[in-house]
Formats: structure tokens, C-alpha cells, sequence
């Protein structure tokens, strides 16, 4: 069988790209990097397209763009990596707050783009962003006092890979957190797919001036 290769973007800037790669080291698939340069991918980066071109998945004659399909192709073809939460309703809780990440938060995606090398201690947040950070604290709250932590649905789901870019947003930017939300992001922080990520992204020489400006 042909290996499986993961079309990414820059691992400092791209949380789809992010997204992507977590879940592939989630369900055991080695997939051989692809990279897209940032000038390719610029305007997905931006936030000012949508891209088809990252993450995307070829395995096994397949190819599967977009990360939400990625995540459910994934759970489908290694139904033994845990993907997905084996009871019912916390299938349908992981897929309703995964979708509510993959398609809402707009405030907070244009005011806190991902960065994994900055540091931004000073940092304001305006209204409209506060609002989805207070969202996103609840979401966290509700499923770490359900379903008992240290991940969202006790061990690591997809949610976790959907929302573990936040996490890092939160950190770049200096946020303020609830104590569950801050456990949690301790959680995602310290995980070890994560620790790999990040020592690769702040290896890339790749910059762009638009999100490394000093706030």
C-alpha cells in the first residue's frame, strides 16, 4: 500500500493544518508531509478564502480535504483509535461542539490568528471576540465536569483536535481563562503530538509580516 500523505501548510500559522496532522497521530496513520508554501495558502491564512488545498488526506486511493471529513474518514477506517467517544451521546456532543468549531467563532479567528512563536502579553480583546472566548469556556467547563477530563471527552478525541489550535491562540494572546479552560489547555499544551508540532513550527523560516506585527 502507497503511504498516506498529509498536505499541510506553515505549522506556525495554519491550526487546519494543525487539526489535520492531530488527527492522523490520533488514529496511528504515518503520513508523509506535503508541504503548500505560505504564499500558495496566503489567503486561507488570512482568513480571506478557504482553501481546498490543506490538510488534505491521501491514503489508500482516497483523498479527503476539509478537516471535519478528514476526522470522520479517519474514525470510520480505524474504528479502534477512539476518534469518536464509544457511547451515543458523546458521539453527538463530540460532533456538535467539533462543527460548532469548524464553522462559528469568526470574531475570534480574525482577532487572534494563530502564532505559535509570538508572545502577546498585553494583548486587548475586543467585544465581539470576549463573546466566543466565553463560549469556548463553557463548551470546555461542561465537558470536563461530565466527562471527567483531562481531555474533553476523557481521553483524546477529535474535539481535542479541533480545539487544540485554540488553545494555542489563548496563550499567544495572553487570554483569560476559567480554571477549567486553563486546565485544559495545559492539557492540550503539554500533550505530546502538540510538543512535536510546536518544536517544528518554530523551526520554519517561513514569515508573514501581516501576523507578526506587534499588537
Amino acid at each position: 500500500m502507497a503511504r498516506a500523505v498529509l498536505t499541510i501548510s506553515s505549522k506556525n500559522y495554519s491550526s487546519w493544518s494543525l487539526r489535520g496532522w492531530l488527527l492522523c497521530q490520533m488514529a496511528g496513520l504515518e503520513v508523509e508531509e506535503k508541504r503548500v508554501s505560505i504564499e500558495d495558502n496566503r489567503a486561507e491564512l488570512l482568513l480571506l478564502a478557504p482553501s481546498v488545498l490543506v490538510p488534505r488526506l491521501n491514503h489508500d486511493g482516497a483523498s479527503v480535504w476539509d478537516t471535519l471529513a478528514i476526522a470522520e474518514y479517519l474514525a470510520e477506517v480505524f474504528p479502534n483509535a477512539g476518534l469518536l467517544p464509544a457511547d451515543r451521546l458523546a458521539r453527538a456532543h463530540c460532533r456538535s461542539i467539533s462543527g460548532e468549531i469548524h464553522s462559528g467563532f469568526h470574531n475570534l479567528r480574525s482577532a487572534l490568528p494563530m502564532n505559535l512563536k509570538a508572545r502577546h502579553t498585553a494583548f486587548k480583546v475586543f467585544a465581539g471576540a470576549q463573546a466566543d472566548i466565553d463560549r469556548i469556556n463553557t463548551i470546555w467547563a461542561e465537558c470536563l465536569q461530565k466527562y471527567g477530563g483531562p481531555f474533553l471527552f476523557g481521553p483524546p478525541t477529535i474535539a481535542d483536535a479541533m480545539y487544540a489550535p485554540v488553545c494555542t491562540r489563548f496563550v499567544t494572546y495572553g487570554v483569560a481563562m476559567s480554571g477549567p479552560a486553563s486546565s485544559y489547555c495545559r492539557t492540550i499544551m503539554s500533550w505530546a503530538p502538540m510538543k512535536e508540532w510546536i518544536a517544528a513550527a518554530k523551526e520554519e523560516p517561513e514569515e508573514m509580516e501581516e501576523l507578526d506585527f506587534e499588537f
